[in-house]
């Protein structure tokens, strides 16, 4: 399969392409981790046209979060989330926001993305999405 054509591959026809679920599972881990933190969500732009772009990335994403001191994040229980989803307003305690909206999020799109994949005939298993046990 052309490169291209597996980026915009998708599972349903009203489902996003292979290249949006990752971007959004980006968006879901450092959006997630920068509001425990009380921190600024960084935007980016959704650009990303090749696997290279999207490896960088998913790399742009894991700095950042390493980045975060984990001080910050441990000062979340006692803090307030408000996300905008469709439009519409949502605020969260912290302790229930992470499992409840930011893992499920997180989650899903990274596992749409691993279906789309193996849907286009990628050799991957199960040991490539949970890695080494």
């Amino acid at each position: 399969i052309e490169p291209r054509v597996l980026l915009e591959r998708r599972l349903a026809p009203d489902m996003f392409p292979l290249t949006r679920q990752v971007q959004i599972a980006c968006d879901f881990a450092k959006g997630s981790v920068a509001r425990l933190a009380g921190q600024e969500v960084p935007k980016w732009t959704d650009d990303e046209a090749s696997f290279a772009d999207l490896k960088a990335r998913i790399d742009k994403t894991i700095a950042f979060i390493g980045a975060v001191p984990i001080a910050n994040i441990a000062a979340a229980p006692g803090r307030s989330i408000s996300v905008t989803m469709r439009g519409e307003n949502k605020t969260f305690d912290a302790p229930p926001y992470l499992p409840q909206m930011a893992l499920p999020n997180f989650w899903f799109h990274v596992t749409t993305a691993y279906a789309i994949l193996r849907h286009a005939g990628v050799e991957l298993g199960k040991r490539d999405f949970i890695g080494p046990v």
